[in-house]
């Protein structure tokens, strides 16, 4: 099993095929089932941008899925800004997009807070390949303050990633299906490993993989998911940025455009070509924290 950060880091590889304002197909998209989210966290500004949230109607995930695989997308991720596990019908969609489309690939990311035995079972034996739990608290005191919940939801998404491990397990041994466990956690400050360091000797050994991502911080442009992976939102955007929180990356209507054609629209071009000369005043991406 190849591991997670190999596979991020891959994707993250800008080679010169892909440096170019209209790049091939990217290998991973990643749609929004649903805008909603039951935390609200500090450091993300999905609750504090004006941004409608709302689930993505069937329908569409289904036409959008089906029209992504046929083109050779080989990577689906089934969330986006908000938390899937939120949405009634995550089994069903991984379920489809596993068994009518065909994705060699299917991941999720979530807080776990949500994610119940019972439910992530549904998703595994639909064909789930990867869940990652994204652990960012060191202590219920710290959840409560950050994701605004009830102090004791630490202890529930603790028991959620065990209990994850403890179904795999038991699905591996009846099918021979084995979904990746990982876990992430933002590496907020210099302190932040040792702060974690007791919540994550309860999760570590459950996953088979934990990395550290950086909060946010300086780094050099082009921005790769512009030219790599693809963000479609619940409401049928193609979004440039895999952070758009406040819906000011709009790339096309995937309702009113094919998929391709927004990929390479004439403003996904520009914001590329701005990318690559590594000088994005003007654009959307000017005041990113990350480049400002």
């Amino acid at each position: 099993m190849q591991s997670i950060t190999s596979r991020v880091h891959r994707l993250a590889s800008l080679d010169s095929e892909y440096r170019s304002p209209v790049p091939p197909l990217p290998r991973s998209v990643k749609i929004e089932l649903t805008a909603r989210c039951d935390f609200q966290c500090a450091f993300c500004a999905s609750h504090t941008r004006p941004r409608t949230k709302s689930d993505m109607p069937w329908e569409r995930y289904a036409r959008l899925a089906r029209e992504l695989r046929k083109l050779g997308v080989e990577q689906l991720g089934v969330f986006y800004l908000g938390e899937s596990f939120v949405c009634d019908w995550l089994a069903e969609a991984i379920r489809y997009a596993k068994r009518e489309c065909g994705y060699p690939y299917v991941f999720l990311t979530t807080n776990g807070r949500l994610a119940t035995a019972a439910r992530v079972r549904e998703c595994m034996l639909a064909g789930l390949d990867s869940l990652k739990f994204a652990v960012n608290a060191y202590e219920p005191e710290e959840l409560a303050a950050v994701a605004g919940v009830d102090p004791e939801e630490f202890h529930v998404i603790v028991r959620n990633v065990q209990d994850a491990r403890r179904v795999r397990d038991e699905i591996e041994r009846e099918s021979g299906h084995r979904c990746a466990l990982y876990a992430s956690s933002l590496l907020i400050d210099d302190l932040q490993k040792d702060r974690m360091a007791p919540a994550l000797a309860e999760i570590v050994p459950y996953v088979d993989e934990h990395y550290w991502l950086p909060l946010y911080g300086h780094k050099p442009l082009p921005c790769w998911p512009l030219f790599k992976e693809g963000h479609i939102t619940w409401d049928g955007r193609l979004s440039a940025c895999c952070l758009d929180h406040a819906a000011c990356f709009d790339m096309g209507n995937l309702d009113a455009t094919p998929f391709l054609d927004a990929w390479h629209s004439p403003a996904f071009r520009a914001l590329r070509q701005a990318h690559l000369r590594q000088d994005v005043r003007g654009t959307p991406c000017e005041n990113c924290i990350e480049y400002a």
